[in-house]
């Protein structure tokens, strides 16, 4: 079996989320979606901040999907100044395919997105401006940016032909 690396960077409301459902979806068996929300708020009940358990928590599950030859999908915002030290060594040690992508989209496209989600009333556009981080890029080679213009089917498509 060979392990590939998918990981999905942006700002909420971006859609990350969206897309890695629906990358997993089409991908099937022999994947698994690792969720930095579901980690920091389902699993763990933690905050965001420098440090949090989730971060090593993200290594060890990316991890063992690649120990099982799965095609590992990471989505989060991952901000580059908390998670950047722990995704650069995930791309060093992961065995396999490795794909990094940045959803570079506008503040006011993320704000207009996010409204049409299920959990919208969970917070606004308030808290995403104090969360918000500008071309939070990892500066990787090979790192490839997603914008505002790419449909969800454009993207999935980009996704799978890198």
């Amino acid at each position: 079996m060979s392990s590939k690396l998918i990981i999905l960077r942006g700002n909420s409301g971006s859609g990350k989320t969206t897309i890695a459902k629906l990358l997993q979806n089409e991908l099937g068996s022999g994947s698994m979606l690792v969720s930095q929300d579901v980690i920091l708020r389902e699993m763990l009940r933690v905050s965001d901040e420098a440090n949090n358990p989730a971060v090593q928590l993200i290594y060890d599950l990316c991890m063992y999907g690649s120990k099982i030859g799965y095609t590992v999908i990471l989505e989060g915002i991952l901000i580059k100044q908390k998670y950047g030290t722990m995704l650069k060594k995930l791309l060093e040690d992961f065995d396999g395919q490795k794909h990094v992508y940045y959803f570079d989209i506008p503040f006011d496209e993320t704000v207009r997105r996010h409204a049409a989600k299920p959990n919208s009333h969970e917070f606004g556009e308030k808290e995403m401006k104090e969360w918000w981080q500008d071309k939070d890029y990892l500066e990787l080679e090979g790192e490839r940016i997603i914008n505002e213009s790419m449909s969800q089917e454009r993207i999935i498509n980009f996704i799978k032909s890198p």
